[in-house]
């Protein structure tokens, strides 16, 4: 039996069912990461767990990463959305933090200048790795 739908109409159809199939393998692994850590109380979070999970299923079975693909991406083009409810319940919980916003503002400031030191120090790190040493720069003449 053919199909009634125009040849565009079926491509869409099918691009449709496969990123179907990718939410549903990302949610998947999302739910088994879930139920290891409850299982084995691991102090990491669900989602966490579940992402290495499918890092390892992706570098145990390269296939998989054709059908994931799409979805992630999709995922990734509208991922400000994703932010929406921690916004809202910042501001839903801003209430509680009366009182206490020299503590909130002490603790954001430190935090950010210890990622930023920290950051600094990787990168200052990784840049002595990939450069040559300088004694063998002096002996090259540069």
């Amino acid at each position: 039996m053919r199909s009634r739908l125009a040849p565009h109409a079926t491509a869409a159809v099918m691009g449709r069912i496969l990123l179907l199939q990718a939410f549903a393998v990302l949610l998947l692994f999302q739910c088994l990461g879930e139920a290891l850590v409850f299982v084995f109380g691991l102090p990491i979070p669900g989602p966490v767990a579940g992402m290495l999970v499918l890092l390892a299923a992706l570098v145990a079975w390269p296939r998989l990463h054709a059908v994931v693909e799409s979805g992630a991406n999709e995922l990734l083009r509208h991922l400000s959305l994703l932010f929406l409810p921690a916004g809202v319940g910042i501001i839903a919980a801003a209430a509680s933090g009366s009182g206490h916003w020299l503590a909130i503002g002490a603790a954001v400031v430190t935090s950010t200048l210890a990622t930023l030191a920290v950051t600094a120090l990787v990168l200052q790190a990784l840049g002595k790795q990939s450069d040559p040493a300088p004694a063998a720069r002096e002996e090259e003449g540069v």
